[in-house]
């Protein structure tokens, strides 16, 4: 594989990023080329993260980013996990998403909903060296997150957990997870409520590994229960209260995953610029040719216009003012000219792209994923909809 990427200088966002924000931006980038990138192709390929790999990403301090440094973590901001997950994700989706499932899901959760107890016991672990994972979906139970199927029943000093979960992103990897059950059927999703479940736990496992398209090297996996037993203190937050844990960790994540979409598209993107420069037709350079100019620009000003979008919303959430319709709306862009970048990207290589000698068929693969995860497209429309019919612009 001959073709090397040419990393796109980021435009109009260098001008809103504080010049500490900056350093640290290169300094992940850096991490990500030289450490990531040469282990992406044997990954994918064997769809399997590597061990020594996430090792590293705790070792670098971007697996507790907005821990506070008294358990262990960065005591950073929700905006520099953003710059993390575009950053590596930019190199490696999979990448991504394992870290912006740890950040923006896993600890934000116990971080906003834990008791000191559960944060002095687990955030220390998740800083240091335990990879985390969030237990929402289920067979029946997809953008309608709150027809959970898996039941938790109250028995003495412990909670007895039955049912499975599936597509739980870093499953294989995990030993702490985020698990939502309903406690109070009764109750609709008022009896939903989230436990905090340690991989050892009794009546737990983990089972099928799905073969997926894309982000092949991030384990999504089944999660089966069988008469687990809780303890009574790792209920998180309140019983019946799961469902609010729920929908604002999951407004939050779409900012995680919008970062995501942006850092493939501009990994996809700068290969792309770097193979038009390489790919001679009628004597010249393709990149000399009008046509493959505009398509270029086209996918440079929509990658921009996504960029600000997902910057914005991580802005407003760490301001702490309102950022539900901004975020929906950054994960619905993003994700959708991502699948636009990438494919451009395909084409500019021509037969080549449409090959795995070349990385470019990865990215658009894993861009694909955007669209459905932590919420469809079109529940990212419904939202934006909804924020627009009972509110202002």
């Amino acid at each position: 594989m001959s073709t090397q990427a040419v990393e796109i200088p980021p435009g109009a966002p260098l001008t809103v990023l504080s010049e500490e924000e900056q350093m640290f931006q290169q300094s992940v980038r850096d991490f990500a080329i030289e450490k990531i990138r040469p282990l992406v192709h044997q990954m994918d390929h064997d769809a399997a993260m590597s061990k020594e790999l996430i090792h590293s990403f705790f070792e670098l301090g971007i697996m507790g980013i907005e821990v506070p440094d008294r358990w262990g973590g960065a005591g950073s901001t929700f905006f520099n996990a953003v710059l993390v997950v575009e950053e590596l994700s930019h190199v490696d989706a999979s990448c991504g998403v394992l870290v912006d499932v740890q950040n923006t899901l896993v600890n934000n959760a116990i971080l906003r909903w834990g008791n000191d107890d559960q944060k002095s016991k687990y955030l220390p672990l998740l800083a240091k060296d335990t990879v985390g994972a969030y237990a929402l979906s289920e067979a029946g139970s997809g953008s309608d997150a709150f027809a959970l199927a898996t039941r938790a029943e109250e028995k003495g000093d412990h909670w007895v957990l039955n049912g499975r979960k599936l597509w739980i992103t870093n499953a294989a990897e995990a030993a702490i997870f985020i698990v939502f059950s309903n406690a109070n059927p009764d109750a609709g999703y008022k009896g939903i409520t989230a436990f905090i479940i340690e991989r050892d736990f009794p009546g737990f496992g983990v089972g099928k590994k799905e073969d997926k398209t894309g982000i092949r090297a991030s384990s999504t996996c089944e999660l089966i229960f069988e008469d687990c037993r809780i303890p009574r203190e790792n209920v998180l937050g309140e019983v019946g209260k799961g469902y609010k844990i729920a929908i604002e960790t999951l407004n939050e994540g779409r900012i995680g995953i919008g970062a995501q979409m942006i850092g493939i598209a501009r990994g996809a993107l700068e290969y792309a610029i770097a193979y038009s420069k390489e790919r001679r037709q009628f004597g010249k350079p393709i990149s000399e040719f009008q046509g493959i100019q505009f398509q270029i620009a086209q996918a440079a000003t929509q990658l921009e216009a996504a960029r600000l979008m997902v910057y914005n919303a991580a802005r407003l959430k760490d301001a702490g003012k309102p950022f539900l319709r901004e975020a929906a709306m950054a994960k619905l862009f993003s994700s959708e000219v991502c699948e636009r970048v990438t494919s451009t990207a395909v084409e500019i290589f021509g037969g080549n792209g449409y090959t795995k000698e070349y990385p470019v068929e990865k990215f658009w693969r894993d861009s694909k994923i955007g669209k459905i995860y932590e919420g469809t497209s079109n529940m990212q429309l419904a939202t934006i909809a909804k924020t627009i019919l009972t509110d202002r612009l």
